[in-house]
Order: structure tokens, then C-alpha cells, then sequence
């Protein structure tokens, strides 16, 4: 299944990128061990070592491979190493679950239109590393969690679903992201399933289900 393409086999194989503890990564590999989620985990990829995240891919059977930016000369050569990886297991989808490398100009040239991540806040507004903070400074009584495509800019990519978590007068930023994360996790996974089952075409910035 490409971006204009629902005629691929169900189950949908997918790569998921990883940089922690892995908790969204559990709930899809939780959600593909239905038959009828639509979607096959094909590989975990990390870009460090020795983190929760391969050892949960590790305990599923699934296989990981580690692409490390210190490993490489320059982030160039890098993003072409970590595209090469991907794309050895020819995944329909990219999914970036706590992954916290920027991708850049070779992955994106790949995989574009097939890369699906989530931001804890409701853009475009409070884009980028601090979405949770800026939007509690900025005094909004409702914030959320997006996912959308991902594109060359930061957080700025077609979106694909947003979810609305009110913000309590007493929150903290650490209160009210840990809320913000339970809403994203479900959202991605259901994101994910109704992508990989349908199809979707990008019409311009719209997201349209059923290619």
C-alpha cells in the first residue's frame, strides 16, 4: 500500500522507530496480535541502544536492528544508513513511536507520504520539543495530541486525527502530558489501523481515507 494505493494485502507491514521506553510501541504491537487490526509489525528500529523499546520488540518476536548517529561521519550519512535499513523490510508505513531524530532530506525522499507520527498538542499551534509547556503558558483551557505525516518542517505535516484533552487549573506540564499520552497512544493505534485498512490518499494538506 503506497499514499494513493489500497490494493496491497492485508496485514499492512509496518516499521516502527523507536527512542525509549517503547509504551505506544506496546500498544500497536498489542493491537496487531488481532488478525483483524490489519497490520503486521516487520521490525522495531532504534537509534540507541539498550532501551525498553527493543526489549519489548525483542520479547514479541519481532526483529530490531540500531542505527546510531555516532556511528556515522555526519547526520547525512546517517539518515542514508538508517533509510537503507528501513527500507530492507519494504514497510508500507513508517511509524515514529517516541522516536527523537529529526529524519532527514534521503529518509523523507523514501518514505514521504508514509510517515506517521504524533505531537502532544493541536497544531499547528505549540509545534516543536515543548508542546505541552507552551501550551500551559499560554493559559488554553483545551490542548491535545495530533497525528499526522510527516513532512521536511517541524510538526507541520498533513493531519491525519486530533484528540482534545481539557487542561485542569491545577495541571503541571508533567500532569498534563502524562493525560495528553494516554489519548495519543489510543489515537495512534487506531490511526494506524484505519490507514492500513482503508488506504488514504494525500489530497494537497487533506488526509482522505480509501484510496
Amino acid at each position: 500500500m503506497s499514499h494513493t494505493d489500497s490494493s496491497r494485502a492485508l496485514p499492512v507491514p509496518l516499521v516502527v522507530l523507536v527512542s525509549g521506553s517503547g509504551s505506544t510501541l506496546q500498544a500497536l504491537i498489542d493491537a496487531a496480535t488481532d488478525p483483524t487490526y490489519g497490520v503486521r509489525i516487520v521490525a522495531v528500529g532504534a537509534d540507541r541502544d539498550g532501551i525498553e523499546g527493543l526489549a519489548r520488540a525483542d520479547r514479541a518476536g519481532i526483529p530490531t536492528f540500531v542505527c546510531r548517529v555516532s556511528d556515522h561521519p555526519d547526520r547525512a550519512a546517517w539518515d542514508r544508513a538508517l533509510t537503507c535499513a528501513v527500507a530492507t523490510h519494504e514497510p508500507a508505513l513508517v511509524i515514529g513511536a517516541g522516536f527523537m531524530k529529526i529524519l532527514g532530506p534521503a529518509f523523507l525522499a523514501r518514505f514521504g507520504g508514509r510517515i506517521i507520527n504524533t505531537h502532544p498538542a493541536l497544531l499547528p499551534s505549540f509545534p516543536g520539543a515543548h508542546g505541552v509547556r507552551d501550551a500551559l503558558t499560554h493559559g488554553v483551557k483545551v490542548t491535545g495530541a495530533t497525528c499526522h505525516f510527516v513532512d521536511a518542517g517541524v510538526d507541520t505535516g498533513p493531519i491525519i486525527d486530533q484528540r482534545v484533552v481539557r487542561v485542569d487549573p491545577d495541571d503541571t506540564e508533567a500532569t498534563l502530558h502524562e493525560r495528553i499520552k494516554v489519548v495519543e497512544r489510543a489515537m495512534l493505534v487506531d490511526c494506524v489501523g484505519t490507514l492500513a485498512r482503508a488506504g488514504y490518499q494525500l489530497d494537497g494538506r487533506q488526509v482522505r481515507l480509501g484510496a
